[in-house]
């Protein structure tokens, strides 16, 4: 199993500290601020893709992460990806969304370790 790791988060502060949670456990994190720089990372990787999973934020400027979901979920080497959404969009609909367009988890902000680790075991079948 891969222990490499895409986030993809627009504000700094979270991208951080979602990186340094997962580097704690262990995880290699390639990590960008908007979703058309993941996309082009994405394509041009070497097949079949090197990320256990990916962690996306919902709100972004210019492509959100819906965007970059649905786009994932139209392509081969994407599709089979498992993806958290990680946002602090809390209303059902929003989750809804997300979740019709192919999310795996969903983690609203603010969030603990805790909730990370669990979200990350549940989509990749581990024991809890």
């Amino acid at each position: 199993m891969s222990k490499k790791v895409l986030i993809v988060d627009d504000d700094p502060m979270i991208r951080n500290l979602v990186q340094a949670i997962l580097e704690g456990e262990g995880y290699n994190v390639t990590a960008f601020d908007d979703g058309p720089k993941a996309v082009e990372a994405m394509d041009s990787e070497q097949r079949p893709l090197p990320f256990a999973f990916v962690i996306l934020d919902v709100m972004m400027p210019g492509m959100n992460g819906l965007d970059v979901l649905t786009r994932m979920k139209l392509h081969p080497h994407t599709q089979d990806l498992p993806v958290i959404m990680l946002t602090g969009e809390d209303k059902a609909e929003d989750i809804m969304a997300g979740y019709s367009v192919g999310a795996d988890y969903y983690i609203t902000k603010p969030f603990t370790r805790q909730q990370l680790m669990y979200g990350i075991n549940l989509v990749l079948g581990k024991q809890q």
